[in-house]
């Protein structure tokens, strides 16, 4: 017997090992072959085993998010200035200033989800004057939410809008008294003319997107995630979105693993596609790392209800049933589980008599069928879903929106938005996510924050104890939970013998940290199957090479990730800042949360 592995001197915790001094794991194969004591796992050792000292860490169950855009982030990653985690104003605008220095034509600067103003010490978001100050001649794209979009004077022209520019059909576009776009693109509440108006900005190369998408993936394992389920996404079409991380499975690249579902891309044609599909694609090909997982969150596009919580609830159209029943119908015929997202229990309730129906002739409780959000499900609707079998994926929206929330509905009903612990109650599988990466931020520990707090990234208070879970809890639905969601409970998510070696050491103990500090949590060791993937601090020896991040000009490159974001003044350019203007010429200025170059 030859053990591949060994990690000891560690504190596992986790589904398998809570309640229990387990120090050291065993792995061979790619598998958790053995957990105990150091003493007893050192002594399966032999001279071809590889031991790694924990250094007493704290160790987790790889990550596990039930709802992300992976394949989609990855194509844009290297492209986009994040400000996840990004606290002044001033220093997003700082960002955006030196990057649109940087950025040659024709690109854009984007900046694409993970942030809302509550984050900034100035609470307040940047204006169309602000943007148009830092950057004249680059587009500048800056996504908020999925209910609005502001753009340069740069990035409409790149775009082509005009006075003579339609509103889409759900949509408006702000206009001046001449009526000339400002800039601003609202979703009231249809987010089709912000995806519309990002998708127009140009692409990058094939080898760059190879690149991006390595790196996201890293980024990922470096905040503890070994495994997702990407639920597809606008403007991401089947197969040809999928051709970059296809071609790095079979390469044997992958760090993160992935199931995939399919997004119907056509409005009114959404059958067809799933009919093609259903043909040509098998419920679960691929391996261990890469394989197919189904249909959604996208079934029918009059099923989808925009989770725009600064406009009013959209009411579903009247032809909704019959045409999400003929989809589901022909999933259901070939096993293919499904998901849908549904964030209004109005909506929820229409579907599930679609469901309830469509059972009542093939049963569904065997599918790991699901609903993706579901902020506002009932009680009855939490009952009809436990009968029909299905499960919930729960992502920290509201932790980006709860401000919004509570002024459209008011403190009582946010109290149970979601009500987590009601359908964990009720027995319904349960799995984590956060729905990166156009609105919540990719790092799985503000979801970790939000779980086991009821609070916001901006500090609001959403719920009270009765919707708070444990850290314990917490860490279950984010690992062992979210496995169901690809019918994968038995072979990952837990520290169980036989199960997939996937594991985060993490920088400190999540389940004795204060509260503020879980946000800041990262893994410094990530290990998928066994094999080191992310390594850093004491163990950087152990960290795999990358390659460098391309394009050169990548604000990845020049301005981090999340917990790592860097503010770089340039001082060749004069920005102007409306929060403080400081009479003394080139100066940095910190006054009233303001971190600009004043002229």
């Amino acid at each position: 017997m030859t053990v591949d592995n060994i990690f000891f001197n560690g504190q596992f915790k986790g589904v398998g090992t809570f309640g229990k001094k387990i120090t050291a794991v065993a792995i061979k194969n790619n598998t958790f072959f053995q957990f105990g004591s150091d003493d007893d796992i050192l002594k399966l050792k032999n001279d071809k085993t590889k031991l790694i000292d924990l250094q007493k860490k704290v160790v987790i169950p790889g990550l596990n998010d039930s709802h992300i855009h992976l394949i989609r982030g990855g194509l844009n990653f290297n492209l986009e200035l994040r400000w996840d985690g990004v606290t002044s104003l001033g220093d997003a605008l700082a960002m955006l200033r030196d990057q649109a220095l940087r950025t040659p034509p024709p690109q854009w600067v984007r900046v694409v989800g993970g942030w809302n103003e509550f984050q900034f010490k100035e609470k307040r978001m940047p204006t169309l004057d602000e943007i148009n100050a830092v950057s004249k001649d680059t587009p500048v794209f800056i996504l908020h939410l999925y209910d609005r979009a502001l753009l340069n004077k740069a990035a409409l022209q790149a775009i082509g809008y005009d006075k003579n520019t339609k509103d889409m059909l759900g949509t408006s576009i702000q206009r001046d008294r001449d009526g000339n776009p400002t800039g601003m693109l609202i979703a009231t509440p249809n987010a089709i003319i912000l995806y519309s108006a990002l998708a127009q900005g140009p692409k990058l190369k094939p080898d760059d997107q190879i690149n991006s998408t390595l790196h996201f993936m890293r980024e990922l394992n470096r905040l503890g995630i070994t495994s997702v389920v990407d639920a597809g996404g606008g403007f991401q079409n089947y197969p040809q979105d999928y051709e970059i991380i296809n071609q790095l499975n079979q390469e044997n690249k992958l760090t993160v693993r992935i199931a995939y579902n399919l997004f119907t891309q056509k409005p009114g044609h959404e059958l067809e596609d799933f009919e093609n599909w259903t043909k040509t694609s098998k419920y679960q090909q691929g391996n261990d790392f890469y394989h197919h997982n189904g249909a959604g969150e996208m079934l029918v596009f009059s099923a989808a209800d925009f989770e725009d919580f600064l406009e009013p609830r959209p009411d579903l159209p009247p032809t909704m049933e019959s045409q999400l029943e003929p989809v589901v119908r022909l999933l259901a015929k070939n096993a293919w589980p499904f998901r849908l997202h549904a964030t209004y229990d109005e909506s929820i309730t229409r579907a599930l008599t679609v469901y309830e129906k469509i059972n009542s002739d093939i049963p569904l409780n065997k599918l790991n069928w699901f609903f993706d959000h579901a902020e506002t499900i009932s009680d009855h609707s939490i009952e009809r879903v436990k009968k029909l079998g299905g499960g919930i994926a729960i992502q920290n929206r509201m932790a980006f929106q709860g401000e919004y929330f509570i002024d459209r509905y008011g403190k009582e009903k946010t109290l149970r938005t979601p009500p987590i612990q009601k359908i964990l109650d009720a027995g319904i599988p349960v799995g984590m996510g956060t729905d990166a990466t156009r609105v919540s931020s990719y790092n799985p520990w503000l979801c970790l924050y939000w779980l086991t707090t009821g609070k916001s990234v901006g500090g609001a208070t959403l719920y009270d104890e009765s919707n708070i879970l444990s850290r314990e809890k917490a860490i279950e639905l984010y690992t062992k939970g979210s496995a169901w969601f690809s019918n994968e409970a038995e072979k990952k998510g837990s520290f169980v013998e036989n199960q997939l070696a996937d594991f985060a050491v993490l920088s400190n103990d999540f389940f004795t940290v204060t509260d503020d500090e879980i946000k800041n949590l990262y893994s410094v060791m990530t290990v998928v199957g066994g094999n080191i993937v992310h390594a850093s601090d004491e163990f950087s020896a152990y960290n795999p090479p990358l390659p460098p991040i391309s394009p050169d000009w990548s604000p990845i490159k020049y301005h981090g990730t999340y917990g790592q974001n860097k503010v770089i003044i340039n001082a060749h350019s004069q920005f102007s800042c409306s929060v403080h203007q400081d009479e003394h010429a080139h100066k940095l200025n910190y006054n009233h949360g303001c971190f600009c170059w004043a002229f």
